[in-house]
């Protein structure tokens, strides 16, 4: 370390001095600070582009990349509280008629009673332990129809020092394909098939037991076992559907993508019908709130790659803060900030293809092969840079008259040419490349400096500043020498001077 005197001897004002002198010496620092300042600030402008672009990017996918956009129906339905009819995939509009003459039931089983009515509990209590009810074994192997209509099997173990019937009847429900529950007023048991359905010629329940839980309980091995427990079989449902009489095993199945829910049956010869037309308001809905999307994006790029640059406002260091207020300082900066990405390239780039994509003809084999097909066409003004307006009337009647071709002509997909690929698609690829492309410049929240330009550049001046803080520590220190000894040295001079006069004057 090394020692400082001030200007005891000279008079000087050493600490103001070597300031002075650090403060000329400290500028190629401070224009190294600057720079780094304003690679973070650069870094952070294209993280939020980034950020703006896959925004865009989910609600296409979430919309007008989706099939299911387009295929929502209005369903109209002579009656309702007997038939509930809902889209699934139908991408054309649908009409029936249905008779529905038996619903669909589940099959169940039930605890038989002895003489005196009673099941084998009689002693039941919310903690008491199956063993209590002289119930042994360690398993219950219940099989049940599932949704397909055939039998599905689980084994349930138990142990019967720890088990209760509550934590039993649990995991029966949990894992099996039936629900259990269990009366203590009257001690029964019931199971009954979580699906509905007749298995011809087999049970829908059956239960097996390495102990005696199902006699305790008097309940059977099947839902078609006579020798003990009440036992009830399944029953498909029965209807006729456009004239053809059919069954099924669930009371809501589909018919050519489309959901039918069985729920009252209905008077002989007064059949239940229904039709639908495309949801014109929701699709529209959809493909408004992308162009709203674009064309906010189109702005705030637009935006920020016209932004002024003011050369003459650089990154304050914090001396220059020290002398600001709080509002010359927020000033300052967002001028400083302005023009980050004045006229970049991947930001450029990306509203030029997404334009591009979105003028472009796609030949899907349906009715509309452009956007201006269905009523959506760019803005006159040139300023704009592109943003998309909406002719609401046209693109409703686009969408009544075929919505599956309006889907097509933003998601069709073909592994031939990408001009029969949807306008979607294109603009979310030109999306992805731009994404990837900032990626790798500015990186992401979560990246490593090293892995991403900007970052690389950012650890550059880190480096660069540490190492020449060493260095203005070392030239400092040198100051310092130099003055403590020209300190010294007039301090030596200063004491030889007074032994001189003090010896003449002797």
């Amino acid at each position: 370390m090394v020692l400082r005197i001030g200007g005891l001897a000279s008079g000087m004002d050493i600490d103001s001095l070597v300031e002075q002198l650090m403060t000329a010496e400290r500028v190629p620092l401070d224009k190294l600070n600057q720079k780094k300042t304003y690679t973070e600030w650069q870094r952070d402008d294209y993280r939020e582009m980034n950020t703006l672009l896959l925004s865009l990017d989910t609600l296409m996918s979430e919309g007008v990349s989706k099939q299911s956009t387009f295929i929502k129906k209005t369903i109209n339905s002579s009656n309702s509280d007997a038939l509930g009819v809902k889209n699934i995939t139908s991408t054309v509009d649908f009409s029936g008629s249905i008779q529905i003459d038996k619903l669909a039931t589940a099959a169940s089983m039930r605890s038989g009673t002895t003489a005196d009515g009673k099941t084998g509990i009689t002693n039941y209590s919310t903690t008491g332990t199956l063993d209590s009810y002289n119930i042994t074994g360690s398993k219950i192997t219940v099989s049940a129809i599932d949704a397909n209509g055939v039998m599905s099997s689980k084994d349930i173990t138990f142990d019967p020092k720890t088990d209760t019937m509550d934590s039993l009847i649990s995991r029966i429900n949990q894992q099996s394909g039936v629900t259990a529950f269990y009366d203590p007023n009257s001690n029964q048991i019931s199971f009954t098939a979580k699906n509905t359905g007749d298995i011809e010629g087999g049970p829908e329940i059956s239960l097996s037991t390495d102990g005696t839980l199902l006699d305790v309980l008097k309940v059977g091995t099947s839902n078609t076992d006579t020798t003990q427990g009440v036992n009830t079989d399944g029953t498909n449902a029965e209807f006729i559907y456009n004239g053809v009489a059919t069954t099924r095993t669930s009371n809501t199945f589909r018919i050519n993508g489309v959901e039918l829910t069985l729920k009252q049956v209905t008077e002989s010869g007064k059949p239940v019908t229904f039709s639908s037309t495309a949801d014109v308001d929701s699709i529209y809905d959809s493909i408004k709130t992308f162009v709203d999307k674009y064309n906010e994006i189109i702005d705030k790029i637009s935006d920020k790659i016209g932004e002024t640059k003011y050369r003459d406002y650089a990154p304050l260091s914090d001396a220059q803060k020290k002398e600001m207020t709080d509002d010359d300082i927020e000033k300052w900066e967002e001028k400083a900030k302005s023009g980050t990405l004045k006229n970049d390239q991947i930001l450029s780039s990306v509203l030029t293809k997404m334009r591009s994509s979105l003028g472009s003809i796609v030949n899907t084999g349906g009715a509309f092969k452009r956007l201006s097909d269905i009523g959506i066409s760019t803005t006159n003004n040139y300023l704009e840079g592109g943003k998309l307006e909406i002719d609401e009337d046209k693109l409703k009647e686009a969408i009544t008259a075929d919505p599956n071709s309006v889907y097509k002509l933003f998601q069709n997909s073909s592994a031939k040419t990408s001009s029969e690929n949807g306008l979607a698609q294109m603009v979310r690829a030109n999306l992805k490349t731009a994404m990837d492309d900032i990626k790798t410049k500015a990186g992401s929240s979560s990246s490593v400096n090293n892995t991403f330009t900007l970052g690389k550049l950012l650890n550059q001046y880190s480096s660069r500043i540490t190492d020449f803080e060493d260095r203005l520590k070392n030239i400092e220190d040198r100051y310092w020498s130099r003055f403590t000894a020209m300190e010294t040295a007039i301090n030596n001079a200063n004491s030889q001077s007074a032994y001189l006069t003090s010896m003449m004057s002797s």
